[in-house]
Order: structure tokens, then sequence, then C-alpha cells
């Protein structure tokens, strides 16, 4: 049965009559509502834009195997140069990077290169990498004049693919550029990191435009693999990459009208599950004692989602072999249970590869009810079966939005990560700009431990430290000296009875100590955020009108949290939110 919830206030006829600007972005949105499902009426756009074909190494750069000179085919070369390209990496130095690099290397090869290509370890791409690094450093050292051509050739390709006519209005594409054919990285331990990212063709290309628009024109020899004409969707251009077989798309840029209003009715779904949430958890609670096995189940996977912003773990497509799990398809292996751990009752300890193979490791207290279904569950069973083993993932979104319309797994993600930031409450008594900041990205950090956002230590993260410490030491060492100039001053003072050069001294005090310490706190947010990644959260979970809200509060530029693609994202929040916002 439906959980009823309370509407959420919506100011926005009172931003219509308080702010010109937005009260025309909100008509725009209000004018060019259509029938549900349908996202815009007129899309024209030229397609996408295609990196350059491969150009062959030069004449004096070579290849060898086994210490003699080799001759590849280009299709081969090209390969091995993303192999050179990447040796300063530690990649090159994983035994998976390098066994699915080897394998897909050789398919591109000719018969007679697999025949004399048979042991990576042989293969010298030494010169290939000297190359790649010589120009990186030309174009690190090209001249003003070099630059200006550079970028004006690339406001040339904006101009013609950047753009499009939606409706008729002049919208920004945002990724309207290929990518690149290269070698797939991946996050964490991906089991598929090394193979070979294939060059797209005109021939993998989905168009998608209306039937009244100019179609886009495909390079030369070429053709589309399709033109579509839906209006409803919002992507220009779609093709199947070839390492998971997802599906990639040419979007709108982030500051698009399509785009802030997906963004605002997000932000919008998560503020509803406020309203009711506490009887949502009031139900599931009482279904842990359900007489239904599947309901239990279904009970403490909601648990797990709402108390620590687990994913739901969607079945996985054809042909993917990375072994990620989210909370329904988690295994018995997966948790072990602790009646006492660390002087706390009733802990769960997860471990287990989460989205993008990052690893989940976290001890958890739970209520009792929950722990004594888990040892129910794991009765009769071996580390490789499911858990959950009556419960799967379209079975708990059909009773999500039984209980609220729209609600997911993700809306509870959202929800738990922006009432976390907004209860943390981001209390800075200073008036320190970096203090603020610190005291900012603390209540990020917060967020994206919830929410499993880790990321492996910058490689050059001690380098970085060791020098932001020795500016700290030379700091010190000036705060000592005007310290002590300060207290002769004092003293000349005395005897002459002038006060004017203690007041200088004094203000080269107070500047050595405000620069002394957002040098430290510096410091302290680098070390904190070492392996921490707040992007994901920043840009995807958290209402960006919490923190436009605490800025305004604070008396802090927006500029500070944002950068600038961040701010157009998030441009309809920047203009519209007031300081008495809450989530």
């Amino acid at each position: 049965m439906a959980i009823l919830c309370e509407p959420v206030v919506c100011q926005r006829a009172v931003k219509l009559c308080l702010h010109p600007f937005i009260g025309f972005l909100f008509i725009r949105w209000e004018e060019e509502k259509y029938e549900d499902g349908v996202k815009w009426r007129f899309l024209e756009h030229s397609g996408p834009y295609f990196p350059p074909e491969y150009q062959p190494l030069p004449d004096n750069v070579h290849f060898y195997y086994d210490g003699k000179k080799v001759k590849l085919s280009l299709a081969a070369e090209e390969v091995a140069l993303f192999f050179a390209q990447m040796l300063d990496h530690e990649y090159t130095t994983k035994k998976v990077f390098r066994e699915n690099f080897f394998k897909d290397w050789r398919k591109e090869m000719t018969d007679a290169e697999r025949s004399l290509i048979q042991d990576l370890g042989k293969c010298d791409f030494g010169e290939i990498h000297a190359m790649h690094k010589a120009k990186v450093e030309a174009r690190k050292n090209m001249t003003k004049e070099e630059k200006q051509a550079l970028k004006e050739a690339n406001q040339k390709i904006v101009d013609e693919f950047g753009y499009c006519l939606l409706d008729h209005h002049r919208e920004r594409i945002g990724n309207f550029k290929i990518e690149p054919p290269g070698l797939f990285r991946g996050r964490g331990e991906h089991p598929k990191q090394g193979m070979l990212k294939k060059r797209i063709q005109p021939e993998d290309i989905i168009i998608n435009c209306s039937k009244e628009a100019c179609i886009p024109v495909p390079p030369a020899g070429h053709r589309w693999k399709e033109v579509r004409h839906d209006n409803t969707v919002t992507w220009l251009v779609s093709w199947t990459e070839n390492i998971q077989g997802s599906i990639k798309y040419i979007m709108l840029n982030a500051n698009s009208k399509l785009k802030g209003e997906k963004d605002w009715e997000k932000y919008e779904v998560a503020r509803k599950l406020k309203s009711c949430v506490d009887n949502i958890r009031s139900q599931y609670r009482s279904d842990l004692k359900s007489r239904q096995m599947s309901t239990r189940q279904r009970a403490v996977a909601l648990y797990f989602i709402d108390k620590l912003a687990l994913r739901a773990g969607n079945e996985k497509e054809e042909g993917e072999t990375a072994d990620t799990v989210g909370c329904c398809s988690l295994r018995v292996e997966h948790i072990t249970l602790h009646e006492q751990m660390d002087g706390k009752e009733y802990v769960v300890e997860f471990d287990f590869l989460g989205k993008d193979s990052i690893r989940y490791y976290n001890k958890v207290p739970v209520i009792k009810k929950v722990f004594k279904n888990l040892k129910l569950f794991l009765e009769n069973k071996q580390p490789g079966d499911e858990l959950f083993d009556r419960l799967y993932t379209s079975m708990l979104n059909k009773h999500l939005s039984s209980l609220m319309p729209g609600l997911t797994a993700k809306v509870f993600r959202t929800y738990n990560a922006s009432i976390t930031l907004q209860e943390i409450k981001l209390i800075t008594i200073s008036d320190s700009v970096a203090e603020k900041l610190l005291s900012y990205n603390r209540a990020n950090r917060a967020v994206a431990i919830l929410c499993n956002h880790q990321r492996a230590p910058p490689k050059t993260f001690d380098q970085s430290m060791a020098t932001l410490q020795s500016k700290i030491d030379a700091r010190k060492e000036q705060l000592a000296l005007a310290k002590s100039g300060l207290k002769q001053a004092k003293k000349e003072a005395k005897a002459k009875g002038s006060s004017e050069l203690v007041e200088r001294k004094k203000a080269a005090v107070k500047r050595c100590e405000e620069q002394l310490l957002k040098m430290e706190i510096q410091a302290t947010d680098r070390e904190e955020n070492k392996q921490i990644a707040l992007g994901t959260s920043k840009l995807n979970y958290l209402d960006p009108r919490i923190s436009v809200a605490w800025c305004k509060n604070m008396g802090l530029p927006v500029d500070k949290i944002y950068n600038k693609s961040q701010r157009d994202k998030f441009a309809w929040a920047i203009d519209m939110t007031e300081v008495d916002f809450e989530f």
C-alpha cells in the first residue's frame, strides 16, 4: 500500500516575481512542457566530432622485439603506441592490465607479427615512449602564437559541432567529441583493465534529430548506423562501446534547459522522500518479523540501502564479467557476522566489490532484528550462495515505487547524501575562508564515505605534501622573524615615544599568521582527502541548493566550492536559492 507523502513546498511562483532571470528560466520550463514523455519538438545538430586518424611513427622511431628492430603494421603500431604512452603509469606493471593488453594487441597484429611477438616482456617500447614524452613537453612549451592558433582551431570545432538547435533555442552540447581509441583503465582492480577501446566509426553511430531537421553529414566514404527521430529522449548521438558493451551518449551541456530541469526534478523527488521516510522506515522495520521470508529479505535490504547508501545491485548485462555486486546481489561470502566486535554488539562486516570494482569494506553495528534475520538467511548456505535468495532488484524497485511515486534505491542515496550534508550543518565560527572551506569539505567527505566514493592516493601526493610542508616551515620562520621584529619595534617605540613602526610590525605578524593558518588548513584538507573522491557526491547526490545557501549564509563566494563547469551545471540553483533554503 502506498505511503502518502506531504507535498514539498515549491517556491517557484515567488521566484518568478522576485528574480527576472529565473522567472524567464522557469517560464521556459512551463511554456515548453509537452505531453508525458515528450522532451522536445525540434532538434538539429551537426553530429559528433571524430578524433583524427592515426599518424604512423616517424622513420627514426622504432619498436624492438627481443633486441631486434621490428616494423609493425599500422593497426598493431597504433595499439603499441597506447601502451608506450602509459609506461610511466603503474597500470603497465599490473599483471591483469598487461595480460589483457597483450591479448587484444595480438588480435590487431598480422599473422607474421603474431608468430614473432609472443612475450610482452621482450617488447621494447622505449623509443615510442620517448617520442610521446617529447610531444608532451613540446605542447607545454608552445609559444604564445602557437597556443593562440591552437585555441582558434579548437574554437572552430566548437562552433561547428558544439551547439544544437533545441526547439529553436541555441543550446550548448556537452561531450560532442567521440573518445579516441586507447587502453581501458577502469576504476579499482577492474578485471578488464588493459583491454583495447576500439576506434568508433560512423557505422557505429546512431543519430537522433527531428524529421524536419537537416541530418548530419557523415565523414566522406562512411554512413551512419541509423538515424532516429525520437523526441522522448534527450540524447543526440549514441553508440555501444566494446569493453563493457554499454551504450554511450552525446547529451546537452550541463547548463542546458533540459539538464537543469532534470536535476531540479531529481532533487525535488529526494526532498519529497523526506516527508515520508519515517513511515517507510517504520514499515520495513515491521517487515523484519514478517512470516514471509521474501518480505524479511526485502526489509533487510531496504535497511542496508537506507542506512549504508548501498546501491540496489542491478542485474549484469550479457557479457559483463566483473564480479561486482550491490545490495540485492550480495553473496554469503560478502558478509561476516559478529555478536561482539570492537566493544559493539551485532556487527556486520562487509567486504565486496561494488560499482567500478571499488572495494566496499565496512564494519557496521545493526539492530538486533536485522542481525537475527541475517543469521537466518545464512543457514545451510555455501559462501557462493546468494544472501537474499528470494529477492530481485526488480522486485525491490517495484515495492519502492508503491511506497512513493518515483522512489528508487538511488533516490534513497540522494536523500541520505543531501540530508547528511545538511544535518552536519557545516558549522564554522571562524571568519577565515580556509577554515570555512575545510568545514565544507569535511561535510562533503562524510557524504563521500557514506557513498563509498573512494580513490587511490594521487601518485604525486607525497611530493606535493612535502612541497607544502616546506612552505609551511618557511612561513613559520618568517613568522618568528616578524615576531622578533615586533618585539624590537616595541622597545624602540618605548624609547622614542612613537608607535607607527609597531603598528606596521603588528600587521606583518598578523599577515604571516593568516598565511600560515591557511597553509596548515590546506595540508589538513589534503591529508583527509587523500583517498576520498569528493566530486561524485558533489555533482550527483548533493542538492546544490544546500551548498549555495550555506555559501550565502557564510558570505563565501560560490566559486570557492564550485568550479566553472560545476557552476554552469548548477546555474539554476545558484540563481534561485535563498539563504533560508532547507532540503
